[in-house]
């Protein structure tokens, strides 16, 4: 499992961003030492590097510079240059569809996949790609730490149940193409199993040490440094949640210091959303629908009011957009 990921751009986030938020994980690691902790434990996770994919930093910086941050030809050559540069010989896709993503409907979001697909063919890589919805954001975090914990959170089986099906979806296909299972259904109980058992929260304290990541952190998230603020997000109606905007919360946690909108900009980990009601719950007047974690109490109240206003809250219930939309 050899991983080369980059940083947020805009309203998306990174995961290298993510990961170096657990203190003094490295993420610049050299190639030859990420080729071997691959044999060494089966997993690696790094940053873009100057000698397996130096053009990629090129494009994302020409990408942002020209505004084409959702050309499907520059998006599909950036995610399948670090795969193929990587080694992978076989390679599953999260392609998200949606308000948070940068293909905003299945038709664009199928053309990207097919695009990436076809590239896979190319370079005689078996490729599948899982179309999954983003109109709002996966699972119940949004920001660095925050989506770390929550991460950390479902290796210890207090897993979300939209995170669950992506999970067990793209974890399956991937079981599928090493060769260790034909059947989806019986590969996502391997998987649960795997969490139930600790296997998978023991291999994530393995590979977060093996890159010198402290892995207190992993043991005991309350060590994880926390926003100054927590500020509620109360609902103004009773009724339904008909959408939460992935985009919108995205450019939400922008405004908190979560993400950059160049390049150059730093980022604050410990900042993000906690979201407490999603499309389709029920809400009551004056419930929390979220909390804003925030270093400034002024900013957080001015975010905490923007958020209030993404959600959309309807009489009727509504109808909860499947996860998995496409399987290419």
């Amino acid at each position: 499992m050899a991983k080369m990921s980059g940083r947020g751009l805009g309203y998306t986030g990174g995961t290298i961003d993510k990961l170096e938020s657990i203190p003094k994980y490295k993420t610049n690691l050299p190639i030859n030492q990420f080729i071997l902790n691959v044999k060494e434990i089966g997993i690696s996770l790094i940053g873009q590097t100057l000698n397996l994919a130096p053009a990629d930093k090129k494009i994302y910086a020409l990408r942002d510079a020209i505004s084409a941050t959702e050309s499907i030809p520059l998006i599909a050559s950036s995610i399948m240059s670090k795969k193929i540069a990587a080694g992978a010989s076989k390679i599953v896709l999260d392609v998200t569809c949606g308000s948070g993503a940068f293909m905003k409907n299945l038709k664009e979001a199928t053309k990207l996949a097919e695009t990436m697909k076809k590239i896979g063919e190319l370079s005689n890589k078996e490729t599948v790609c899982v179309i999954t919805n983003m109109d709002e954001p996966l699972g119940k975090t949004v920001g660095n730490s925050l989506e770390v914990i929550e991460a950390i959170e479902a290796l210890k089986g207090n897993i979300q149940l939209d995170v669950k099906e992506v999970i067990l979806t793209l974890g399956a296909y991937m079981i599928k193409l090493a060769g260790k299972g034909e059947d989806i259904e019986k590969n996502k109980q391997t998987i649960l199993t795997q969490i139930e058992n600790k296997e998978a929260f023991n291999k994530l304290k393995e590979w977060i040490k093996k890159q010198e990541g402290d892995i207190s952190y992993i043991e005991n998230t309350e060590k994880f440094t926390k926003a100054k603020h927590i500020i509620p997000v109360f609902a103004t109606k009773c009724g339904y949640i008909k959408e939460l905007n992935a985009q919108e919360i995205g450019k939400a946690c922008v405004k908190l210091g979560a993400g950059r909108m160049k390049k150059e900009d730093e980022i604050d980990y410990t900042v993000g959303i906690v979201l407490e009601k999603k499309v389709s719950d029920i809400t009551k007047k004056g419930e929390i629908l979220a909390y804003i974690h925030s270093n400034n109490e002024e900013l957080g109240k001015e975010v905490a009011n923007y958020v209030m206003n993404i959600y959309k809250i309807c009489n009727k219930p509504e109808n909860k957009k499947k996860n998995i939309l496409k399987i290419i």
